[in-house]
């Protein structure tokens, strides 16, 4: 699985070179501008309902009077931790939701860039069909769906966890993972699906190559570190660098 994270942080690299030598930057541009009003409107979301939601659950069950009654610095350095763990699970619940409505939307778009980007690379055009486009687009939905369905699962049994001491630490850590796996997952699919692999038979495939997922949803993370350009830059680049790692791969496909 660790060289196919490696094969999938190269593939962003093989994207940029891409993406300037053959002129795509329409493509990335006018998706990346809608991103990033979106991200900044779900960044905004949580820092307003964050604290409510924290302060309300400390408050209803009273734990937060329960630790001040103690007066104990370890107690009390447990509780701070445990408050930092939810607000991070609770930040990454933002960012998948937020995330999903993104990808519902944006599906043509990303389905005809990693169809243009095969077609460059393969030096051919694949020809265009709107009931294949519409089949994409549903298909995205439903994907879409299926995958808020099961990440919801993993970060309401992630949560529960966080509230446990120490071992509740690595529950941010964990939400990371999920978050990459599932973000990678959608990206990859376009090229699964262009190739008619069933959606049980596209998820068959991610499932044995979820170091290509992986490593393909940690970078769209690492973007965002950088403001603005990488919040502009790091979808499109996803599609992208997803549709280079899997071409490499698809003689499986």
């Amino acid at each position: 699985m660790l060289k196919e994270i490696i094969t999938a942080i190269e593939s962003y690299f093989k994207a940029h070179r891409f993406i300037r030598k053959h002129g795509l930057w329409k493509w990335i541009i006018i998706p990346g501008i809608f991103y990033t009003i979106l991200f900044l409107f779900g960044m905004y979301a949580f820092w307003q309902s964050s604290n409510f939601v924290v302060s309300y659950v400390s408050g209803s069950l009273g734990i937060d009077k329960w630790v001040h009654r103690q007066d104990n610095d370890l107690l009390s350095f447990f509780f701070l931790m445990g408050e930092m763990m939810v607000r991070l699970i609770l930040m990454f619940f933002y960012f998948s939701l937020f995330k999903y409505i993104f990808l519902i939307i944006g599906s043509p778009v990303f389905a005809y860039l990693s169809e243009r980007t095969e077609a460059i690379i393969e030096g051919k055009e694949f020809p265009f069909s709107f009931s294949q486009l519409m089949k994409d687009i549903f298909r995205g939905i439903k994907l879409a769906l299926r995958n808020t369905m099961w990440q919801a699962v993993f970060t309401i049994s992630i949560l529960i966890l966080s509230f446990f001491p120490v071992v509740g630490w690595v529950t941010p850590v964990i939400m990371l993972f999920v978050e990459c796996y599932y973000y990678g997952f959608s990206m990859m699919d376009y090229s699964c699906e262009r190739h008619k692999l069933s959606p049980s038979e596209s998820i068959e495939y991610i499932t044995r190559h979820k170091g290509l997922a992986i490593g393909n949803g940690m970078m769209f993370f690492l973007m965002h570190l950088i403001p603005f350009a990488g919040w502009l830059l790091a979808p499109a680049y996803a599609v992208v660098a997803a549709t280079i790692s899997m071409y490499h791969q698809k003689s499986e496909l």
